[in-house]
């Protein structure tokens, strides 16, 4: 017996023809003024650093074994000293190796030109009036010099992942795919800095994370996309070119909403239950797969359009490229 599909897959409608291309050049224009605005914002205000890249001080905090520690109240406790940035993570006891809730690792940001044994005795003071008597080990300070060191390791890491989804396009398709998939993705990573500016998010390890997250799911849509442009490059020779991008757009379409729907409604709840510290992460992968499906439609397949491609696909094909003017409508 064959099942039924889910019912709200039913509203979409099984064919759309949507002209995309159409309106190709409003939505570059608008890319690149949002791409400068967020360029520019990355400087002036500037990243809010978290702790990872401002540096910081760290600390255990437990309780005697059995006795389960709060980590709302402690984050709460110390948010209230107006430190930055705090992060509060269960960890396992080290007597036991088990984690059972009455240990947890403490990192919080510590002012410049604040003493630091003051700020750390500050901390304390607050931890105890609200969770009550702790014990305190482990106080250690991550430098600025560790933590540039970090900043200038996550900015790499950004970099090679969207140099080898360069590679993989290019071997895959034409380096005109791969030119497009890149400012695709290089659109997206810059879009994503300036949301994370625009609502203050704390920029640290997690965020760096959320943006490699981005820049892989921006590529599965573009490749999704890419796949079928190619195949219908090799079935309709003769449709203009322009034509054949609006049609494998369309279908793709209802592929490409039902899978960033879902996605975002798994990242809605996490940013609603996740709490504080998986806000911001949340907030810009949904960010990001909305404006990764964006590129694909608007930065990824117009810049193919001007490039121009071969027809057919096979080596022996001598067709000359189509061009932006010879593509366009009467």
């Amino acid at each position: 017996m064959a099942m039924r599909g889910w019912p709200l897959i039913k509203l979409l409608p099984e064919k759309t023809n949507l002209h995309f291309v159409k309106y190709s050049k409003a939505a570059g224009v608008l890319s690149v003024i949002l791409c400068v605005a967020a360029i520019v914002s990355c400087f002036v205000p500037g990243l809010n650093m978290g702790i990872d890249f401002r540096g910081g001080a760290s600390m255990e905090v437990s309780k005697p074994a059995g006795q389960t520690i709060e980590l709302d109240r402690v984050r709460e406790a110390v948010n209230g000293l107006n430190l930055g940035d705090v992060q509060v993570q269960g960890i396992a006891r080290r007597d036991s190796n088990v984690d059972d809730g009455s240990t947890a690792i403490l990192r919080f940001q510590v002012p410049e030109g604040r003493d630091q044994t003051q700020v750390v005795q500050q901390v304390e003071g607050a931890i105890n009036q609200t969770v009550g008597a702790v014990n305190y080990s482990g106080v250690s300070v991550v430098g600025s010099k560790v933590s540039g060191e970090l900043f200038t390791s996550g900015l790499l890491a950004l970099g090679v992942a969207v140099g080898l989804m360069f590679l993989y396009i290019w071997f895959r398709f034409e380096p005109q795919f791969g030119f497009g998939a890149v400012i695709g993705l290089l659109h997206d990573v810059v879009l994503t800095f300036g949301l994370i500016v625009l609502f203050r998010l704390e920029f640290s390890l997690n965020m760096v994370a959320a943006v490699l997250t981005v820049i892989g799911y921006s590529m599965n849509d573009t490749v999704v996309v890419f796949d079928r442009l190619r195949e219908n490059l090799r079935k309709y020779k003769t449709m203009p070119l322009r034509d054949v991008i609006d049609l494998s757009l369309n279908e793709t379409l209802s592929r490409t909403i039902i899978t960033g729907v879902t996605a975002v409604m798994v990242l809605a709840a996490l940013a609603i239950f996740g709490g504080e510290a998986l806000f911001g992460f949340s907030i810009a992968l949904m960010f990001g797969i909305i404006i990764g499906t964006y590129s694909s439609i608007y930065v990824g397949a117009p810049i193919i359009l001007l490039w121009g491609v071969k027809r057919g696909g096979g080596a022996s094909d001598d067709v000359k490229p189509v061009k932006l003017g010879m593509a366009s409508r009467p």
